[in-house]
């Protein structure tokens, strides 16, 4: 047992050192006692579970869990990723992955839809943003960690599985049956509409840099080399996804200025990236630029749209952002999987904090939402989560966003009015936007800043 319970110690110092100084400066040797005594107390568990519980546990599983409940109870976003799920993790970022296609989180024990994915099997049977999953091949999930959940929905490509949807309003629990299958995320896709080049980024995957760049560069060569009369990008239902690719993203539409800053308790995670000039710039210099964003735009898109609207470079249409504000880093932990852990907050180039609160756009705009969809579209967002670390400002989102996007573009009130200011059939003072005024207005913000006592 002395081998067990030194293991444990072990795993758990090495997590606390990773988040940072066990104490602050002035902590007494009182309070370094007391971390110990706990750990103590957890080593007394774990020996009284080994020798009593009625049957033999799997010690490894006990630890992994005890190490879960840690992570998870810092906030909703912060998880030990086994072995298996870090290698979906990997999986999942590389853009292609087989399961049902709907990014999920977990609130008060059964699995949440944050939104499915374009063209999954999610999206074509109707599942929604809000939706309860509760069940999964007849096991049910309360009780399940998110990882377990996940776990079951994924499977041999083809086959079927059988889900439990909770949707507030509905009579009934909604059962359906979803064929799996490979959930290629095409990070970008673009077409036309009104001869207006729209462009679809779904989720920030390996792919969605490259993708933006050969849509840009393909827009061009159908117009015969010329710039069109602008360019809508769409970041509505964007879960976020990887960091660097949101900077990379940023940068395409700027050629200089700050795009996110990043701050956290130690050093090494605070940073700043910067726009730099490059080609595809240069090429849409003179393009006007409109984002959509919605109650379901969060984290890397909210870089993005945060990045675009504070330096200037584009009006924001639709409705407040989901409201992530804060950066996860995967530590790997060898053999035994890896940790996600929060470890900074992110901030736009004007220093504005997201987190729990979201980006209001320049111009709301509200869908008409079916009578059967009314007041399930609204999601409150990040601050709707239990658990969620704060912003670093008193104010939170209080009320919920919508999430809802027609499946035909034509009643699609905030595409057709992002496209009808381009064409010139629809006026508004935010758009274009003007650069100079933006920067001229934050050199004042910040001079009151530097003034203030």
């Amino acid at each position: 047992m002395a081998l067990v319970f030194k293991r444990v110690l072990i795993v758990m110092l090495a997590i606390a050192a990773s988040m940072g100084p066990v104490s602050a400066q002035d902590q007494t040797q009182l309070e370094q006692e007391e971390l110990y005594r706990q750990l103590e107390l957890f080593g007394l568990v774990l020996d009284r579970i080994r020798d009593e519980y009625i049957e033999a546990p799997d010690e490894t599983e006990l630890i992994r869990a005890a190490i879960q409940g840690m992570l998870t109870s810092l906030d909703p976003h912060s998880a030990y990723l086994s072995p298996e799920s870090f290698a979906d993790v990997r999986e999942d970022t590389s853009g292609t992955f087989g399961g049902l296609g709907i990014e999920v989180t977990m609130e008060e024990g059964l699995v949440k839809v944050v939104t499915p994915y374009d063209d999954s099997p999610a999206s074509r049977a109707g599942i929604l943003a809000n939706d309860y999953v509760v069940e999964i091949d007849g096991q049910q999930v309360m009780g399940m960690t998110l990882d377990d959940a996940v776990e079951l929905m994924r499977g041999e490509v083809g086959t079927d599985v059988e889900i439990v949807i909770s949707r507030e309003g509905a009579e009934q629990l909604i059962e359906l049956t979803l064929t799996r299958d490979i959930i290629s995320v095409a990070a970008v896709r673009w077409n036309m509409e009104r001869e207006v080049p729209l462009i679809r980024l779904s989720r920030f995957s390996g792919q969605a840099y490259s993708g933006l760049s050969d849509a840009i560069q393909e827009i061009f060569e159908e117009n015969d080399g010329e710039a069109p009369q602008g360019i809508i990008l769409d970041l509505r239902n964007n879960p976020g996804g990887l960091v660097d690719q949101a900077q990379f993203v940023a940068d395409a539409f700027l050629s200089q200025g700050s795009v996110v800053l990043t701050r956290g308790r130690i050093p090494n995670q605070n940073s700043r990236y910067d726009a730099s000039p490059d080609e595809i710039d240069a090429m849409l210099t003179d393009v006007p630029v409109i984002v959509l964003i919605n109650g379901g735009s969060a984290s890397a898109a909210e870089i993005v749209a945060g990045a675009l609207q504070d330096q200037g470079r584009a009006t924001l249409v639709g409705t407040r952002s989901f409201g992530k504000g804060s950066v996860q880093s995967i530590i790997p932990l060898g053999f035994d999987g890896a940790m996600r852990l929060t470890t900074a907050r992110y901030y736009t180039p004007n220093n504005r904090s997201i987190q729990a609160l979201g980006i209001t756009p320049d111009i709301e705009v509200l869908q008409d939402v079916p009578e059967e969809f009314q007041g399930r579209d609204l999601l409150i967002g990040e601050a709707g989560l239990a658990g969620h670390i704060s912003g670093e400002t008193e104010e939170e989102a209080s009320i919920g966003s919508s999430v809802y996007v027609p499946a035909d573009r034509a009643e699609d009130n905030q595409l057709q009015f992002a496209i009808d200011l381009i064409l010139g059939e629809a006026e508004d003072p935010a758009f274009p936007p003007n650069p100079d005024a933006v920067i001229a207005q934050q050199d004042a913000e910040n001079a009151e800043v530097t003034e203030s006592p």
